[in-house]
């Protein structure tokens, strides 16, 4: 906020979602009454295999169009590459996996940009359409809307026990399946339903944002610590100390809008707020039509995950 607040305020009739509430994209009306979504994420290796990376990176750049019921329509690379270091094969393998997610989207690469520096960073501009008015954003939120989850959390404890050789190979390929798995069958199933507010779970992990979702509709969200999914070996290693930096930064930022009850154990405190990579969407839909999105969720094998409800109020609470 203290930097956004240097830029100057857009008064645009043609801005129909823009930075005001840390929505997952930003959207524009187009002059055939159309809407423009938009969206950029890039960041270092979460795996030490490039295609891997390639593919995930892509999935999570996408997931912000998916998140906001977008269709994803073109992509440009980004990528920060060190020649000097690593063979060009391996920047080959990521522009490869990438490539991947985006033929599974159905989504034109119509380019990119390419810095040589050290380390390296790569993700991608996405662009997507969707009819104006459509729109699903995190603002939509209502006292007894139920919590829906399309994915399980521990990628940020996985990747880091990875890096450190602690994990098992099955555990890591789990991750690795889900991290690079599309949110498209997840937006389907959202628009299905008519979900009214969404975002997805990705650096600020679930209390993180569920916090934007419960500020940007005014609401309070009550997630249940019991109920939340849980990637096969993530317990553990959060057990062993294996969280991803994130968790103390998201529980830091939200010290003072955090409820946590008393019986809510340390671990599942640290899993709720540790970084995801490449998340599920977090959805909130009204009783009436909890049973069609389950439904669709399903249609589609889909998790369905029931993680928590929204209530009158303001900040995030986390029960047993």
């Amino acid at each position: 906020m203290q930097v956004l607040s240097k830029l100057p305020q857009q008064d645009d009739p043609r801005l129909l979602v823009g930075a005001d509430h840390f929505d997952d994209a930003g959207v524009a009306l187009l002059p055939d009454g159309s809407a423009l979504v938009q969206s950029v994420d890039f960041f270092p290796p979460v795996v030490d295999d490039p295609w891997w990376f390639g593919r995930i990176a892509a999935a999570n750049a996408l997931s912000d169009l998916y998140a906001m019921g977008a269709t994803p329509f073109s992509a440009l690379n980004l990528v920060v590459f060190n020649t000097k270091a690593l063979p060009m094969e391996v920047l080959g393998s990521i522009l490869e996996g990438g490539s991947h997610a985006l033929t599974e989207a159905g989504v034109m690469l119509l380019g990119g940009h390419s810095v040589e520096d050290e380390g390296v960073k790569y993700g991608m501009a996405v662009t997507g359409l969707v009819p104006a008015g459509q729109q699903v954003t995190n603002a939509g939120a209502r006292p007894g809307d139920v919590l829906y989850l399309t994915k399980r959390l521990g990628t940020g404890c996985l990747t880091t026990a990875a890096r450190k050789g602690k994990v098992s190979d099955q555990d890591l390929e789990a991750a690795c399946q889900q991290m690079g798995a599309l949110n498209k069958a997840a937006a389907e199933a959202m628009r299905a339903a008519e979900v009214r507010a969404c975002t997805d779970v990705t650096g600020f992990g679930l209390l993180g944002h569920s916090h934007e979702l419960a500020a940007a509709s005014g609401v309070r969200v009550a997630l249940v610590g019991r109920d939340l999914p849980l990637l096969s070996g993530a317990r553990e290693l959060m057990t062993r100390g294996f969280a991803s930096g994130g968790a103390a930064r998201t529980l830091s930022h939200l010290k003072d809008v955090l409820q946590l009850h008393p019986d809510v154990d340390d671990v599942t405190t640290r899993l709720a707020a540790d970084s995801e990579t490449s998340g599920g969407l977090l959805m909130a839909v009204p009783e009436a039509r909890v049973a069609q999105l389950e439904q669709e969720l399903e249609q589609r094998e889909l998790l369905v995950a029931r993680v928590g409800r929204v209530e009158a109020g303001e900040g995030v609470a986390l029960l047993p």
